[in-house]
Protein backbone atom coordinates (compact mmCIF):
# COMPACT_ATOMS: atom_id res chain seq x y z
CA UNK A 1 0.00 0.00 0.00
CA UNK A 2 1.33 3.65 -0.82
CA UNK A 3 2.40 5.94 1.43
CA UNK A 4 0.77 8.61 2.19
CA UNK A 5 2.42 12.36 1.67
CA UNK A 6 2.14 13.21 4.88
CA UNK A 7 3.21 10.68 6.45
CA UNK A 8 6.56 10.55 8.03
CA UNK A 9 9.30 8.18 9.13
CA UNK A 10 11.14 8.92 12.37
CA UNK A 11 14.17 7.05 12.94
CA UNK A 12 15.00 5.40 16.51
CA UNK A 13 18.57 6.79 16.57
CA UNK A 14 16.96 10.28 16.00
CA UNK A 15 14.47 9.85 18.52
CA UNK A 16 17.28 8.50 20.99
CA UNK A 17 19.43 11.38 20.60
CA UNK A 18 16.67 13.85 20.88
CA UNK A 19 16.13 11.97 24.60
CA UNK A 20 19.85 12.12 25.43
CA UNK A 21 20.26 15.94 24.28
CA UNK A 22 16.53 16.63 26.87
CA UNK A 23 18.23 15.16 29.56
CA UNK A 24 21.80 17.05 29.61
CA UNK A 25 20.00 19.91 29.01
CA UNK A 26 17.70 19.12 32.11
CA UNK A 27 20.24 17.93 33.90
CA UNK A 28 22.46 21.35 33.39
CA UNK A 29 19.15 23.52 34.29
CA UNK A 30 18.71 21.80 37.20
CA UNK A 31 22.47 22.33 38.56
CA UNK A 32 22.56 26.04 37.58
CA UNK A 33 19.34 26.69 39.97
CA UNK A 34 21.28 24.71 42.68
CA UNK A 35 23.94 27.25 42.23
CA UNK A 36 21.69 30.00 41.50
CA UNK A 37 19.69 30.00 44.48
CA UNK A 38 20.31 29.96 48.03
CA UNK A 39 18.82 26.68 49.27
CA UNK A 40 17.25 23.32 47.90
CA UNK A 41 14.47 21.06 48.63
CA UNK A 42 12.66 17.64 47.88
CA UNK A 43 8.76 18.32 48.57
CA UNK A 44 6.31 15.48 48.08
CA UNK A 45 2.63 15.60 46.29
CA UNK A 46 -0.83 14.53 47.23
CA UNK A 47 -3.60 14.44 44.45
CA UNK A 48 -1.73 16.39 42.11
CA UNK A 49 -4.32 19.11 40.35
CA UNK A 50 -2.25 20.32 37.08
CA UNK A 51 -3.91 24.01 37.04
CA UNK A 52 -3.46 24.53 40.64
CA UNK A 53 0.28 23.26 40.66
CA UNK A 54 0.64 25.97 37.98
CA UNK A 55 -0.37 28.54 39.77
CA UNK A 56 1.29 28.13 42.90
CA UNK A 57 4.65 27.52 40.51
CA UNK A 58 4.05 30.96 38.99
CA UNK A 59 2.88 32.63 42.39
CA UNK A 60 6.32 32.60 43.31
CA UNK A 61 8.50 32.38 40.12
CA UNK A 62 10.78 35.40 40.55
CA UNK A 63 12.43 33.72 43.60
CA UNK A 64 11.47 29.83 43.27
CA UNK A 65 12.38 26.84 40.32
CA UNK A 66 10.66 23.94 40.47
CA UNK A 67 11.52 20.28 38.85
CA UNK A 68 9.10 17.85 38.63
CA UNK A 69 8.87 14.47 36.35
CA UNK A 70 11.62 12.54 36.03
CA UNK A 71 13.38 11.50 39.24
CA UNK A 72 16.05 9.77 37.17
CA UNK A 73 17.16 12.62 35.68
CA UNK A 74 16.94 14.60 39.11
CA UNK A 75 18.85 12.46 40.69
CA UNK A 76 21.48 12.36 38.00
CA UNK A 77 21.36 16.12 38.12
CA UNK A 78 21.69 16.24 42.16
CA UNK A 79 24.64 12.81 41.97
CA UNK A 80 23.91 9.38 42.99
CA UNK A 81 26.23 9.79 45.58
CA UNK A 82 29.52 11.79 46.93
CA UNK A 83 31.57 10.82 43.75
CA UNK A 84 29.16 12.25 41.55
CA UNK A 85 27.35 14.71 43.32
CA UNK A 86 27.32 18.62 42.33
CA UNK A 87 28.16 19.76 45.72
CA UNK A 88 29.08 18.53 49.18
CA UNK A 89 26.38 16.60 50.88
CA UNK A 90 23.94 17.18 48.05
CA UNK A 91 23.71 13.40 47.09
CA UNK A 92 21.51 12.91 50.46
CA UNK A 93 18.93 15.19 48.80
CA UNK A 94 19.01 12.86 45.76
CA UNK A 95 17.95 10.00 48.31
CA UNK A 96 14.80 11.55 49.10
CA UNK A 97 13.76 11.90 45.41
CA UNK A 98 11.60 9.17 44.86
CA UNK A 99 8.11 8.32 44.13
CA UNK A 100 5.49 11.19 43.77
CA UNK A 101 8.12 14.45 44.43
CA UNK A 102 9.84 17.10 43.07
CA UNK A 103 12.26 19.30 43.52
CA UNK A 104 12.50 22.94 44.90
CA UNK A 105 15.05 25.68 44.20
CA UNK A 106 14.85 28.56 46.22
CA UNK A 107 15.94 32.38 47.94
CA UNK A 108 12.69 32.05 50.41
CA UNK A 109 12.68 30.63 53.87
CA UNK A 110 11.16 27.33 54.52
CA UNK A 111 8.51 29.39 56.63
CA UNK A 112 7.79 31.10 53.44
CA UNK A 113 7.25 28.34 51.11
CA UNK A 114 4.94 25.94 53.48
CA UNK A 115 2.83 29.43 53.75
CA UNK A 116 2.21 28.97 49.72
CA UNK A 117 1.61 25.51 49.92
CA UNK A 118 -0.60 26.23 52.97
CA UNK A 119 -2.71 28.44 50.58
CA UNK A 120 -2.90 26.12 47.70
CA UNK A 121 -3.90 23.17 49.02
CA UNK A 122 -7.40 22.65 47.28
CA UNK A 123 -10.22 19.64 47.95
CA UNK A 124 -11.20 18.08 45.11
CA UNK A 125 -12.90 15.02 43.52
CA UNK A 126 -11.25 11.95 43.74
CA UNK A 127 -10.43 9.77 40.50
CA UNK A 128 -10.32 6.38 39.25
CA UNK A 129 -8.11 4.67 41.10
CA UNK A 130 -7.52 6.83 44.17
CA UNK A 131 -7.59 5.27 47.77
CA UNK A 132 -10.47 5.57 49.49
CA UNK A 133 -9.87 8.07 52.64
CA UNK A 134 -13.31 6.36 54.22
CA UNK A 135 -16.23 4.94 53.58
CA UNK A 136 -19.39 6.49 51.81
CA UNK A 137 -22.79 5.09 51.44
CA UNK A 138 -26.08 6.27 49.90
CA UNK A 139 -28.49 5.37 52.20
CA UNK A 140 -31.84 3.60 50.75
CA UNK A 141 -34.87 5.61 50.70
CA UNK A 142 -35.12 8.73 48.34
CA UNK A 143 -32.24 9.77 46.40
CA UNK A 144 -31.01 13.19 47.81
CA UNK A 145 -28.22 15.50 46.23
CA UNK A 146 -25.38 17.82 47.72
CA UNK A 147 -27.89 19.91 49.05
CA UNK A 148 -29.92 18.10 50.47
CA UNK A 149 -33.10 18.41 48.50
CA UNK A 150 -34.66 15.57 46.28
CA UNK A 151 -32.41 14.84 43.14
CA UNK A 152 -33.77 15.32 39.58
CA UNK A 153 -35.97 12.93 38.22
CA UNK A 154 -34.13 13.24 35.15
CA UNK A 155 -30.70 11.34 36.59
CA UNK A 156 -32.64 8.05 37.74
CA UNK A 157 -30.76 6.44 34.17
CA UNK A 158 -27.61 7.84 35.21
CA UNK A 159 -27.49 6.30 38.57
CA UNK A 160 -28.84 2.87 37.58
CA UNK A 161 -26.29 2.94 34.57
CA UNK A 162 -23.32 3.47 37.76
CA UNK A 163 -24.17 0.32 39.48
CA UNK A 164 -27.24 2.10 42.00
CA UNK A 165 -30.64 -0.05 42.31
CA UNK A 166 -32.63 2.77 41.75
CA UNK A 167 -36.40 2.78 40.51
CA UNK A 168 -39.24 5.70 39.72
CA UNK A 169 -41.63 6.21 41.99
CA UNK A 170 -44.53 9.07 41.12
CA UNK A 171 -41.31 11.22 39.94
CA UNK A 172 -38.84 10.24 42.92
CA UNK A 173 -35.95 8.73 42.74
CA UNK A 174 -35.94 5.61 45.36
CA UNK A 175 -32.81 3.75 46.45
CA UNK A 176 -33.76 -0.02 46.86
CA UNK A 177 -30.75 -0.71 49.45
CA UNK A 178 -28.40 1.01 51.03
CA UNK A 179 -25.15 1.75 48.20
CA UNK A 180 -21.73 1.99 48.75
CA UNK A 181 -20.03 4.47 46.73
CA UNK A 182 -16.27 3.75 47.73
CA UNK A 183 -15.00 1.78 51.09
CA UNK A 184 -12.07 3.25 53.32
CA UNK A 185 -8.78 1.85 52.28
CA UNK A 186 -9.32 0.52 48.80
CA UNK A 187 -9.45 2.18 45.16
CA UNK A 188 -12.29 3.67 43.86
CA UNK A 189 -14.01 2.19 40.78
CA UNK A 190 -14.65 4.35 37.73
CA UNK A 191 -18.68 4.00 38.60
CA UNK A 192 -17.76 5.05 42.29
CA UNK A 193 -15.82 8.52 41.09
CA UNK A 194 -18.96 9.69 38.98
CA UNK A 195 -21.39 8.87 42.15
CA UNK A 196 -18.87 10.45 44.74
CA UNK A 197 -19.15 13.51 42.27
CA UNK A 198 -22.80 13.44 41.69
CA UNK A 199 -23.49 13.54 45.50
CA UNK A 200 -20.61 16.36 46.17
CA UNK A 201 -18.33 14.07 48.18
CA UNK A 202 -14.99 15.68 47.90
CA UNK A 203 -12.08 12.92 48.83
CA UNK A 204 -9.08 14.59 47.61
CA UNK A 205 -7.00 17.34 48.68
CA UNK A 206 -4.03 17.72 46.91
CA UNK A 207 -1.24 19.20 48.98
CA UNK A 208 2.61 19.54 48.64
CA UNK A 209 4.89 19.17 52.08
CA UNK A 210 8.68 19.47 52.15
CA UNK A 211 11.00 16.63 53.50
CA UNK A 212 14.36 17.45 53.40
CA UNK A 213 16.47 20.78 53.14
CA UNK A 214 20.18 20.96 51.52
CA UNK A 215 21.87 24.62 52.27
CA UNK A 216 25.44 25.74 52.02
CA UNK A 217 26.16 21.65 52.34
CA UNK A 218 24.48 20.90 55.44
CA UNK A 219 21.35 18.64 54.96
CA UNK A 220 18.38 18.75 57.12
CA UNK A 221 15.58 16.20 56.88
CA UNK A 222 11.71 16.74 57.91
CA UNK A 223 10.67 13.57 58.03
CA UNK A 224 11.32 10.24 59.10
CA UNK A 225 11.80 8.32 55.69
CA UNK A 226 12.77 4.16 55.26
CA UNK A 227 15.50 4.17 52.35
CA UNK A 228 16.38 1.92 49.85
CA UNK A 229 19.03 1.63 47.62
CA UNK A 230 16.52 0.11 45.24
CA UNK A 231 15.82 2.30 42.39
CA UNK A 232 11.78 3.62 42.03
CA UNK A 233 9.55 1.34 40.16
CA UNK A 234 8.21 3.79 38.63
CA UNK A 235 10.19 7.09 38.04
CA UNK A 236 9.34 8.79 34.97
CA UNK A 237 6.33 10.84 35.93
CA UNK A 238 5.50 12.44 33.36
CA UNK A 239 1.79 10.87 31.99
CA UNK A 240 0.92 10.80 36.17
CA UNK A 241 -1.92 12.50 37.29
CA UNK A 242 -1.84 14.72 34.21
CA UNK A 243 1.96 15.79 34.95
CA UNK A 244 3.59 17.02 32.05
CA UNK A 245 7.47 16.96 31.19
CA UNK A 246 7.13 20.66 30.18
CA UNK A 247 7.02 21.23 34.35
CA UNK A 248 10.43 20.10 34.04
CA UNK A 249 11.12 23.27 33.07
CA UNK A 250 11.86 26.31 35.32
CA UNK A 251 9.21 28.54 34.72
CA UNK A 252 9.18 31.13 32.19
CA UNK A 253 10.76 28.78 29.21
Amino acid sequence: MPKSKRERVVALTQTKKKDREWKSSMIDRVRDAVDARSASYVFRYENMRNGTFKELRSSIEASTTFFIGSNKVLKVALGRDESDEHKEGLHQLSRRVRGDCGVLFTDLTKEDIEEVFAKYEVSDYARTGSVAPKTVVVPAGPVRGPSGSLMEHTLEPTLRKNGMPTKLNRGVIELVADHVLCKEGEHISPQGAILLRFFGHELATFKCTLTCRWQDGEFESFVDEQLSDEEDEDEDRFAHDGISDSMMLPPGK
